[in-house]
């Protein structure tokens, strides 16, 4: 627990600094749309998405779930709000849900953190999956598949 809590934190950091590097698509002509405005009050969270993956494969939960949002969130963190913060991360012994404002957030998240030839990030619309922590490495390749399809399907059904 404490080594997968550890390395948690160590990637956030990583994760924060990448969030932080991460290209804007918005050239200034106009304002970042907040996060209200293109999410519903209602919208499918991180959190919900792993409880959801979890039933979706035939478990009761992906192993110990954590909210580490404030490795992946300036504001989350205490710090100012970036237009590249994640909105919520949840990281479980299988998997790291982290949930984005936009699909092209999560795209330049998934962009710049795949250069890391050790890692294994897929996006699903607004959403990321990633296994970059110890116990994740133990998820056969069958098992991501399984969880990057499921987790398409429940976006599909929340549009």
């Amino acid at each position: 627990m404490r080594i997968r809590t550890t390395a948690a934190a160590v990637i956030g950091v990583v994760l924060l600094a990448g969030a932080v590097g991460c290209s804007s698509e918005n050239d200034g002509s106009k304002p970042a749309a907040s996060a209200s405005a293109e999410q519903r009050p209602e919208a499918l969270t991180a959190k919900q998405a792993a409880e959801h993956l979890a039933e979706a494969t035939g478990v009761t939960t992906l192993g110990d779930p954590q909210d580490n949002t404030s490795g992946c969130s300036n504001e989350a963190a205490g710090k100012a709000a970036h237009e590249n913060d994640c909105s919520q991360l949840i990281t479980t012994d299988t998997v790291s849900v982290y949930e984005f404002k936009t699909a092209k957030v999560a795209t330049g998240w998934v962009k710049q953190m795949s250069k890391n030839k050790d890692s294994d990030w897929r996006q699903v619309d607004r959403f990321a999956l990633a296994w970059t922590a110890r116990d994740q490495a133990l998820t056969s390749d069958e098992r991501r598949d399984e969880l990057e399809t499921a987790l398409a399907d429940l976006v599909k059904k929340n549009k």
